[in-house]
């Protein structure tokens, strides 16, 4: 059994066959969408965040917005790139988020990806510390979240204050309980991968990660997947982690599936660079009969290894037709798999 949910970037632009061309729209038809995906048995709405984009970049009013209109299908992000973030801000976002949603948070966590422009978190203020990188200032942001998110009291209260204190050191409100469990690292490298595990986060595994050894994307990220686990073992936790991964995944069941994704079918993976020295292994998108899809979904490693499964999602192309995609999967792929 696995939990599915959907991933969403949040595309918009004016173009005549997008259904999303302003910013509302998106917003507006992202909260459609996790009430539909709701309906039809989907675990979990989870959005992507980019900033200086024509994209979703600010998750907290939407997951809350969702959270007042959905009842038990899990929230999430995949992911916050932390360099943009004041860590301490983000934990009062968070809490409320959570509690408005009566607990169904799932914050997925990021050093962040190539942008938009150019070093774009110092246009939000932050910069790296001497002798620290931008990757080393998202991490160390990512911990200090974390640490402020358990919700122990850290600050002097004011002798004076303007409301009645409770004793002993001051905490950040509103608090949520259990939402440090809740928080997720999106790891490009094996090697994050096991710092995540030694930090007590879950793990996200997108459709890239860093090439480390030239093996096809689903071995390689099937590796950093066991690596993670042995690293949470090793950790001592007290709890089992959750791990994701995402996939681009389109049953072909009509002819507007066909002319949408059906040269897809014939993609494998790719090597390339998302940076100028980082070599990276794209994991191919799946795009077949039912049938076929079952037989080359079975041979994924990485998504056996996981507990989670994200389906990234054409979110331009409207609500009804992304229900439709989704429907599908869970129909006519999930149960001969044994997901569902």
């Amino acid at each position: 059994m696995k939990k599915i949910g959907f991933l969403s970037f949040g595309h918009w632009s004016d173009h005549p066959a997008y259904n999303t061309r302003t910013a509302g729209d998106t917003l507006l038809q992202s909260i459609d969408l996790a009430v539909a995906a709701e309906q039809i048995g989907l675990d979990g709405a989870y959005f992507r965040v980019h900033h200086f984009a024509r994209q979703l970049a600010s998750p907290f009013p939407l997951l809350s917005a969702i959270g007042t209109r959905t009842n038990k299908i899990e929230i999430g992000t995949g992911v916050i790139d932390m360099r943009y973030e004041n860590p301490l801000y983000m934990v009062e976002d968070a809490g409320a988020a959570d509690l408005i949603s009566g607990g169904r948070l799932q914050l997925g966590l990021s050093r962040g990806s190539p942008e938009q422009v150019i070093e774009g978190w110092r246009h939000f203020g932050y910069a790296p510390a001497d002798g620290e990188t931008d990757a080393d200032m998202g991490r160390q942001k990512a911990l200090q979240f974390l640490d402020r998110l358990k919700g122990d009291g850290f600050a002097e209260p004011n002798p004076y204050p303007m409301f009645p204190n409770p004793p002993g050191l001051l905490r950040l409100e509103p608090h949520s309980e259990g939402l440090p469990e809740r928080i997720w690292w999106g790891a490009a490298s094996n090697a994050t991968a096991v710092w995540a595990a030694a930090n007590g986060m879950n793990l996200q595994s997108s459709t890239l990660k860093f090439d480390e050894n030239g093996k096809p994307f689903h071995i390689q990220q099937a590796e950093q997947i066991r690596l993670y686990k042995e690293a949470w073992v090793k950790a001592g936790h007290q709890r089992e982690p959750r791990v994701s991964v995402s996939r681009s995944i389109f049953a072909l069941i009509n002819e507007q599936d066909r002319l949408y994704f059906g040269q897809q079918a014939k993609g494998g993976d790719s090597f390339g660079y998302i940076e100028a020295d980082q070599r990276a292994v794209f994991g191919r998108s799946y795009a077949a009969e039912p049938d076929q899809l079952i037989r080359e979904l079975a041979q994924d490693e990485a998504i056996q290894e996981a507990d989670t499964l994200l389906l990234t999602i054409p979110n331009t192309l409207g609500v009804d037709y992304n229900i439709h995609v989704l429907s599908s999967i869970l129909e006519h792929v999930a149960p001969a798999l044994g997901w569902r």
